[in-house]
């Protein structure tokens, strides 16, 4: 095992940082104008620039279908999601009610006291099918596992709603018009279906420590899950390959994309300039971001549980008021957004091209198939590991059905209005050109510029929005990677505190300087870990449909018993 370790510490290293002589070639060819903490930030964009290219036109490679390309990592989410909707007959559909239940605590009796953990160690005892030294951690948590349904899912929820539901819908709306919200709408529904199959296998095969400490998320269901179908050597591959990619991309599009986005957005509504503020920011949220997650998943969970919330307030509540003051115009918005969907503009790209953009924003926003929120929800107090497939199969609900197509309808009812820009007319970097001027706003500027019209001054509470989703995605990535990390090095608290002390520290690199290269090519690190996982979902989706009649006898045997 530990040889394994070190080649993959190796394949990590090779991977994530980039060579001392492309940085140090990168560093002479930077201009002398910019400033230290500009140089290098050149530096690194310029060391990543020949490893992101290279992977990312790999993990994003478009299959030629028609006169459209579509990237192949997106037709493997959605032939994935469409698969576990058949396969499991709609439980997009017949899971709802039952999910919501199990966040609400109907079922908390039902599941007072687990007799299936799952620890790795051979030599703890066992008796009854429960270990010995976590008797009394279930007996006073209720179950196996650390956090609540609901905690598990507030902290998955801090880490796919966030930006994707600010900037991109408004530039999924901006590429492919009202139409593009419509199918985003409709891969959120049958994402729900991959959300709910990942999270039940995250439980069913998670690692419980002695002392009650949850390890589990694909590393676990690939690796062990597959030993169970004598394919181990497949199992500790895609195992390995998830992990790797799953660390990369908590310390890039989880962390250094999150920090920066934050740290831009406060400094554009303070008026404050230079780089030496933004190290400043950077230092204060990596404080606050240690502050959690030394806390492990517990104090993420009891964050997340009170600032996702608090973010569906302040903007949730703003789109509510917007749709309520132009109430009459909401049935309009909904005629373009369907009559867009099916017949579009051609210079929008015709029907296909218009789904595809609604697809891909849809994908990016809530990681159904990414395998990424198994890792938060394998950590759950439950016995059932089903139960928490259908709590997870809320996610994607709630962050593209419900909250995407709210930012969809105030930004397609305000440029109804005001006519603040004409679909589909973009600069080379997808950035919308405002009518009439020079300006072109990227996504997140295009929805706080959408909003401050409905709402004056609106862009400050916006600002806020934005700084929470960035804090609360940071904290739950530092979980994922961390899960991941130690799946790959070792679950000691050397291993433990290396992660946390180099996630810190990316927070400030991240806020502090420009990272297109890097942001490049950690989202293509994320989108990776579709691969291993959606082969590991379609083997093991018998095991899954075992669970669920477990889950789904053991309702039928409590609610006759309460009666």
């Amino acid at each position: 095992m530990k040889l394994i370790q070190k080649v993959f510490l190796f394949v990590s290293l090779a991977v994530i940082v980039p060579s001392v002589s492309f940085a140090q070639e990168a560093t002479e060819k930077v201009t002398k104008e910019k400033g230290p903490i500009d140089k290098v930030g050149d530096a690194i964009n310029k060391s990543f620039e020949p490893v992101s290219d290279v992977i990312t036109s790999v993990v994003f490679y478009k299959i030629p279908i028609a006169e459209y390309e579509i990237p192949l990592v997106l037709i493997i989410l959605l032939s994935g999601a469409l698969f576990f909707t058949l396969y499991f007959k709609f439980p997009n559909i017949r899971f709802v009610g039952t999910a919501i239940k199990v966040v609400k605590g109907d079922y908390e009796e039902m599941d007072e006291h687990s007799t299936d953990s799952k620890e790795s160690d051979d030599n703890i005892s066992i008796v009854d099918g429960d270990v010995l030294d976590t008797i009394k951690v279930e007996h006073e948590a209720g179950s196996d596992g650390e956090v609540t349904p609901f905690q598990a899912l507030t902290a998955a929820l801090s880490a796919t709603v966030g930006l994707g539901n600010i900037a991109g819908v408004a530039i999924a709306i901006a590429i492919g018009g009202p139409g593009a919200t419509f199918w985003m709408i409709i891969a959120g529904l049958i994402g729900m279906a991959s959300k709910f199959v990942e999270c039940t296998l995250g439980v069913k095969y998670r690692d419980i420590d002695k002392d009650g400490t949850v390890h589990g998320g694909p590393m676990y269901y690939l690796s062990k899950g597959l030993k169970e179908r004598n394919m181990a050597g497949l199992g500790k591959v895609l195992a390995g390959f998830f992990a790797i990619m799953a660390i990369g991309g908590s310390f890039g599009g989880g962390n250094m994309f999150q920090s920066n986005q934050a740290a831009s957005q406060f400094l554009q509504m303070t008026g404050i300039e230079g780089s030496g503020a933004k190290v400043i920011f950077g230092v204060v949220v990596a404080i606050l971001v240690g502050i959690v997650i030394i806390g492990g998943i517990k104090k993420i969970g009891s964050v997340t549980e009170k600032v996702v919330p608090f973010m569906a307030v302040i903007y949730v509540g703003a789109a509510l008021i917007i749709l309520g003051m132009n109430f009459s115009l909401i049935p309009t918005a909904f005629g373009m957004i369907f009559e867009g969907a099916f017949s579009p503009e051609a210079g929008l790209g015709g029907i296909v091209g218009v789904m595809i953009v609604g697809f891909q924003r849809a994908a990016f926003s809530n990681e159904a198939g990414v395998g990424s929120a198994a890792i938060a929800h394998s950590a759950v107090k439950t016995k059932y590991p089903a139960s928490e497939g259908v709590v997870g199969l809320l996610e994607p609900f709630i962050d593209t059905v419900v909250i995407c197509t709210m930012s969809a309808l105030v930004i397609v009812i305000v440029n109804l209005k005001n006519g603040l820009f004409n679909y589909g007319n973009l600069d080379d970097s997808d950035n919308v050109i405002i009518n009439g001027t020079n300006e072109h706003l990227s996504g997140v500027d295009l929805t706080s510029l959408a909003f401050d019209t409905a709402i004056p001054n609106f862009s400050y509470v916006l600002t806020v929005a934005v700084i929470l989703f960035a804090f609360s995605t940071m904290l739950s990535w530092s979980y994922y990677g961390l899960q991941a990390w130690k799946f790959l090095f070792g679950k000691g608290k050397t291993t433990d505190l290396l992660y946390k002390g180099l996630f810190v520290f990316f927070v400030i690199v991240g806020a502090s300087i420009q990272l297109d290269s890097v942001i490049a090519f950690s989202d293509a690190m994320i989108f990776a870990m579709v691969f291993p996982n959606i082969i590991g979902l379609l083997l093991l989706s018998p095991k899954v449909r075992d669970e669920v009649k477990k889950f789904r006898d053991a309702i039928k045997s409590y609610t006759a018993k309460k009666n």
